[in-house]
């Protein structure tokens, strides 16, 4: 007979190493990960994801290895746990956005009131709303 092969229902798992990116440079378009066996392994751009372009620093990630010029490098990196961003961590409050809105909201009708008599708001009338519109965009970003 030949040679036995698995049942068709029977998986067998790999193990994929883990780790955390150390620091990359998306002008470089490289950066290093820390395996968790202690490693440190080469990650070139094209090894990431659709979409990601710098993971940042502490960046949970899994990947395979290949042997390149330089040592390990990194191929088909999958993020498992991106790290938080400090306007994440700094997020209001579903309740605290809620009037933060609402305020917003009043306030663009007055800059479109003033904008429906041709008129575009004063420099720091202007520079006030921005600053709103920016803060709100981050919040609800985050």
């Amino acid at each position: 007979m030949g040679a036995e092969s698995a049942a068709p229902n029977e998986t067998s798992e790999v193990d994929v190493p883990t780790g955390r990116v150390k620091f990359f440079d998306s002008d470089k378009g490289f950066g290093f990960i820390a395996s968790d066996d202690g490693d440190e392994v080469f990650l070139h751009a094209s090894a990431l994801p659709d979409g990601v372009t710098s993971p940042k620093p502490g960046t949970r990630v899994d990947f395979s290895v290949a042997d390149g010029r330089r040592g390990p490098s990194a191929l088909a990196v999958s993020i498992l746990d991106p790290v938080k961003t400090v306007s994440q961590g700094l997020r209001k409050k579903p309740e605290e956005m809620t009037v933060i809105v609402e305020d917003l909201i009043k306030m663009l009708d007055g800059v479109s009131n003033s904008l429906r008599r041709g008129r575009y708001p004063d420099g720091e009338r202007g520079k006030k709303v921005a600053s709103v519109l920016r803060a709100v965009a981050d919040q609800l970003e985050a």
